[in-house]
């Protein structure tokens, strides 16, 4: 009786074994199989990207625009709109495949059993210790991964003439970059694993919460803390020019004591300026570039419609639209991870939502969720930069000054003056160039039909 028991038992063991193998080679396969339909459906969307892109209809020039101060056959030469439309299709199309290509670097990680590793190499008994450890490791072999497409990006800047930095300057760059992305990456893993940990069900609203004081931080301590990291800020050396930026803001109501001026030119020869940082740290900032490129009629142009911003409280809009979709974004995390660990958790290799090793579901969700409000977001700045536009049209009353100013940005960043639908919705903040332009010579027109219209009717007064 004792012999078959234990010879029963050792045959439950066996069958419980053989059950428990099986079970893993199915997971096994299923992982391999998820692998590879992920990988060829990236494949296939790319194809298809390059086609849109490449050989798709580009947004063109619309009959009833040719020949005017929009069309860019006025003011590029036939070599700069060559390079400009190269130049476009390559960064829209790569714009179009790395994002993609992020969620599938992830999806990787978790059906390899990478993500496992990671966590096996950052154990400890400290779970601060564990996680951020384990965000080193994660952080680091995607950087890695996507070294080669940021050195591509780089020389191919180089190659069309928009950088002018050397490489040193631009590895510099790259290592500060890494560094300040995983610092602040590492905070808020680290406090929302802490906060899924705690409360499971309402962790996403406790961390939306916390990212508003954080948020806030952030945008006060960036023009005084981590710009001058990367550039060297200075008093605007044209005194003459800065009264005159300041009488502008003056206008405005807008509180600012002084312009600053950074050396971009070791860089790029793109244009920008900007008005940045909250408070009492709030500037305005003009790149060197801009100063030595347009006429001081044409800088006064981009100042006033970044003033346009301010005046037009589109600083506190974006923080508001940023904190709301935060709240949305999280929502649906907290509602998407758990789904996707309870269904496909095995193939995930994911156990459960407070294990670390859940991360790359995590940065692949917000990552999708980012990308899938982009046209929302971009509709809404691409507002806002249209009512700065106005506001700098009303400020300077210089129409022809707007009308070059963009001219000019167009070609020196070898910007697509029209671009197709899907790269103008996915990809631009600002309205075209071909709209800007337009918009500043139809502001013209009206003025100067208006103006005619106000001499006839004091002249008929008169009579």
């Amino acid at each position: 009786m004792r012999k078959n028991f234990f010879k029963n038992f050792s045959s439950i063991l066996s069958d419980f074994s053989y059950t428990k193998v099986r079970r893993r080679i199915e997971v096994e396969s299923l992982s391999k199989k998820w692998g590879i339909a992920a990988i060829i459906l990236y494949v296939v969307y790319a194809i298809g990207m390059y086609f849109y892109i490449f050989h798709g209809e580009s947004g063109g020039i619309p009959a009833s625009l040719k020949g005017t101060v929009a069309d860019p056959q006025t003011f590029m030469t036939e070599r700069e709109l060559l390079l400009s439309e190269e130049f476009s299709k390559i960064r829209n199309f790569i714009f179009f495949v790395v994002t993609p290509f992020e969620w599938l670097v992830y999806l990787l990680i978790l059906l390899t059993g990478l993500s496992k590793i990671f966590g096996k190499w950052a154990d400890s008994r400290w779970k601060l210790i564990k996680n951020s450890a384990y965000l080193f490791l994660l952080y680091l072999f995607t950087s890695i991964v996507f070294y080669p497409i940021d050195i591509y990006r780089y020389k191919l800047s180089k190659d069309y003439g928009i950088s002018t930095q050397e490489f040193s300057s631009w590895m510099r760059d790259y290592v500060i970059d890494f560094w300040v992305n995983f610092g602040t990456t590492l905070i808020v893993v680290l406090v929302v694993y802490w906060l899924i940990q705690k409360s499971a069900k309402k962790w996403w609203f406790y961390a939306w919460l916390l990212t508003i004081p954080f948020a806030i931080f952030m945008m006060y301590i960036q023009p005084v803390v981590i710009d001058p990291l990367y550039n060297e800020f200075t008093p605007l050396h044209d005194k003459e020019l800065e009264e005159k930026i300041l009488s502008l803001a003056e206008q405005a109501h807008i509180p600012s004591e002084h312009v600053f001026e950074v050396n971009m030119s070791e860089k790029t020869n793109a244009l920008n300026a900007y008005v940045t940082g909250i408070g009492d740290n709030s500037r305005i900032v003009l790149w060197d570039t801009t100063l030595n490129s347009l006429t001081e009629k044409e800088i006064l142009f981009i100042m006033a419609h970044e003033m346009g911003h301010y005046v037009e409280k589109h600083i506190y809009i974006g923080i508001a639209s940023y904190l709301i979709s935060i709240l949305v974004g999280l929502w649906l995390i907290s509602k998407l991870m758990p789904w996707l660990i309870s269904k496909f958790g095995p193939t995930l290799k994911i156990e459960k939502v407070n294990d670390i090793r859940s991360l790359p579901l995590f940065f692949v969700l917000v990552s999708f969720l980012l990308f899938v409000s982009n046209p929302l977001s971009n509709y809404i700045s691409r507002y806002q930069e249209t009512r700065a536009d106005e506001y700098a049209m009303e400020l300077t009353g210089d129409a022809e000054a707007g009308i070059t100013t963009f001219q000019n940005l167009s070609k020196a960043g070898l910007s697509e003056v029209n671009p197709p639908w899907l790269v103008k919705i996915f990809r631009y903040t600002h309205p075209t160039m071909l709209d800007r332009i337009n918009t500043v010579a139809r502001y013209a027109e009206n003025k100067e039909i208006e103006e005619e219209s106000e001499k006839e009717k004091n002249t008929k007064e008169q009579k």
